[in-house]
C-alpha cells in the first residue's frame, strides 16, 4: 500500500472506528489485547478521554496512537495505545503517529511522555528506544518507558 493513500488526522475517529481497529489489532499485542482488556470499554475510554493520532486508508483506521494529555500539574503525557494493522506494518506509520503526538504535547506545554509496554514485546521496545525512550521503571511483567520532550530538539 502506497503511503500516498494514507491520511494522518487528529481526533476524528469515532468510538466504533477505534473499537473495530483495536479488535483488528488485538492479536498483535503481547499479550493479546482482548485477553487483557474489554476492548469495547477500552475503546470508549480512549474515545472519551484521550487525544488520538490516526492513520487512515480508504476510510479505514489503520494506525492509532492514543494519549492522555491531562496531567497539567506534572506536564506528563501518558500514551495508552500504539497500534497499526498488520498489513500496514513497516511503512513508518507508528513513527509518524508518535511524532504527531510529541508535537501536540510540546505545543500544549507537556515536557515528558510515559508509556507502559510488556517486557517481552521486543518490537515495540525497539521502536520506543529508536525514538529515545528509556526504561523508567521495571514492573512484574511490564516496563514504564519515558522520554523528555526537550531532548527531541537537541
Amino acid at each position: 500500500m502506497s503511503d500516498k493513500k494514507i491520511k494522518f488526522e487528529t481526533k476524528i475517529a469515532s468510538e466504533d472506528d477505534i473499537c473495530q481497529h483495536l479488535f483488528e489489532c488485538s492479536s498483535s499485542f503481547i499479550p493479546n489485547l482482548a485477553e487483557t482488556v474489554d476492548i469495547k470499554e477500552y475503546s470508549k475510554k480512549i474515545f472519551q478521554k484521550s487525544t488520538t493520532f490516526e492513520a487512515w486508508a480508504n476510510n479505514r483506521l489503520i494506525g492509532l496512537v492514543a494519549a492522555y494529555l491531562n496531567d497539567f500539574q506534572n506536564h506528563v503525557v501518558f500514551i495508552t495505545n500504539v497500534s497499526v494493522i498488520s498489513e500496514f506494518l513497516g511503512l513508518g506509520i507508528a513513527s509518524q503517529l508518535l511524532t504527531m503526538c510529541f508535537k501536540h504535547a510540546v505545543q500544549n506545554n507537556f515536557s515528558r511522555v510515559l508509556l507502559e509496554v510488556n517486557s517481552t514485546n521486543s518490537p515495540a521496545i525497539k521502536l520506543y528506544e529508536k525514538y529515545g525512550f528509556s526504561i523508567d521503571e521495571k514492573r512484574e511483567k511490564t516496563l514504564i518507558m519515558k522520554i523528555e520532550l526537550a531532548t527531541l530538539n537537541e
